[in-house]
């Protein structure tokens, strides 16, 4: 229970739940953020070299433990598909942190997208904020991702379907003086205690392999497939197409690069396959899903978003907002075990990926209408379809097709999905593939299960060093 006239000494007039349950309406005992960081003016304008290759990382570059996997751009290279991104540089949406710096995503905190920099050769999107610690950038990032969290999610607002933070929010948390205390006073001891589990982490993640890597391995040795000629074409901006070729496979008379594009990789692709067949044969029936207004958490009904697909087929179904809307048969849109759905609207990189529900749902949870589910015949292996979605197969074939003149958010629809020619071998060769994949996957996350552990053990320091007295 908060007294209401302590809220005259609260200048953000902040009234939401989340933020007054943890605001402490004091100073005492605690620090501000200008006693431990400085905010970073991105505002200064970058000029970037047109004759060097450069690396950038936008929101989804960034997974939950804070690894980056940049966009490699150059503007010898610039095409339609990058287009997007270059036009977001040009328009000032770009920082280049310095080393030790800290950057937490404005969109999504919930999502501990919160980045240490420890190699200054990336430059980063304005959508996450800048700050330059005051105390040890280590222990603060650690304490950010960790002790801290909850308050940076306590002072994020509810956006456009999802919470975003601002600098102002920021400044009103207050962090706890006897944890930056505790901390600075044994600061080598932890360091010292840390370090070598952040070798030990280090060499885990060097055996990691990229799950999208993993699938396109696989496929591409099933199938005989050399993926440097097909990428050798993919780099080529131009193509000579002859005009009698405009209605081969061509339904809707599509006549852009983007359509002849993939003609030509699928040409080069298929030419050794002799099981190519045409998707819509196999598809039985299609559905969108429905997407009432939505807030993040709350009571209601669970609903799921885009963020929920994963390139290892596995649909995460614990979902972050809810609905307190209904409609007529709206269990016609509850998920259950064994439904296959593909991503019908994301960027060009992303959309028509495929995740099935692969646990038993106990709860009522709803798909929203960017889903697309789908019911395949007896001669389609849900996971073996799921998993060439997911790899250069389904990506090559579904970035040239979707449609939308802002590459951050093209889709697919029925017609993309019918028209995908692809690899249907007998239902053993598919177990087979589906087999040599999840043997991989499972291995990558017995990886990832010790990377955790480790991560566990940082963080059970930091809370060892906190409760010292």
């Amino acid at each position: 229970m908060k007294n209401i006239s302590n809220f005259s000494a609260e200048n953000s007039c902040r009234f939401d739940y989340k933020f007054i349950d943890d605001y402490n309406f004091t100073n005492n005992g605690f620090y501000t953020y200008k006693d431990l960081f400085d905010f970073v003016d991105v505002d200064n304008k970058i000029l970037l070299a047109e004759d060097k290759p450069f690396e950038y990382v936008e929101i989804g570059c960034v997974n939950k433990i804070g690894d980056v996997s940049p966009h490699k751009l150059s503007y010898e290279n610039r095409d339609e598909l990058n287009e997007p991104l270059f036009k977001k540089i040009e328009k000032g949406d770009i920082i280049k942190p310095q080393l030790d710096d800290i950057l937490i995503s404005k969109i999504r905190p919930y999502l501990n997208k919160i980045v240490l920099i420890n190699d200054d050769s990336h430059y980063f999107t304005k959508a996450f904020i800048q700050i330059r610690p005051k105390v040890n950038s280590k222990l603060l990032y650690y304490c950010l991702r960790s002790v801290f969290l909850n308050k940076i999610n306590s002072v994020s607002r509810q956006g456009k379907g999802y919470p975003t933070l601002k600098e102002n929010d920021i400044k009103t948390i207050q962090f706890s003086s006897k944890i930056i205390d505790n901390l600075e006073v044994n600061k080598d001891l932890i360091l010292s205690e840390i370090e070598p589990l952040e070798n030990e982490i280090s060499i885990l993640k060097g055996k990691r392999i990229n799950t999208k890597v993993l699938l396109d391995k696989v496929f591409s040795n099933s199938f005989k497939i050399d993926l440097e000629s097909i990428k050798e074409i993919d780099d080529i901006n131009k193509i000579n197409v002859p005009i009698h070729l405009i209605t081969s496979r061509n339904i809707n008379f599509r006549n852009s690069y983007r359509w002849f594009k993939i003609q030509s990789l699928q040409k080069q692709l298929y030419k050794e396959i002799n099981c190519i067949k045409k998707l819509g044969n196999h598809i039985i029936s299609t559905k969108n899903g429905w997407s009432p207004s939505s807030q993040e958490g709350g009571d209601g009904t669970p609903i799921l978003g885009q963020e929920h697909f994963n390139y290892d087929s596995h649909l995460n179904i614990n979902a972050n907002k809810t609905t307190q809307e209904t409609r007529n048969k709206i269990e016609d849109f509850y998920i259950k075990k064994g439904d296959f759905f593909v991503s019908r609207g994301n960027t060009i990189d992303l959309v028509a990926l495929a995740s099935i529900v692969e646990e038993e749902v106990e709860d009522d949870i709803l798909f929203p209408d960017l889903y697309i589910k789908m019911i395949f015949d007896d001669e389609i292996n849900d996971k073996y379809l799921a998993y060439l979605f997911n790899s250069f197969l389904g990506r090559y074939y579904f970035k040239y097709v979707s449609k939308g003149k802002n590459q951050t958010m093209v889709k697919i629809s029925s017609t993309e999905l019918d028209n995908f020619y692809l690899p249907i071998p007998d239902k053993k060769k598919q177990l087979t593939i589906v087999n040599k994949i999840k043997k991989q996957i499972d291995a990558q996350k017995e990886i990832d299960k010790r990377i955790a552990e480790k991560q566990a053990e940082i963080s059970a320091i930091i809370e060892k060093a906190i409760q010292t007295e």
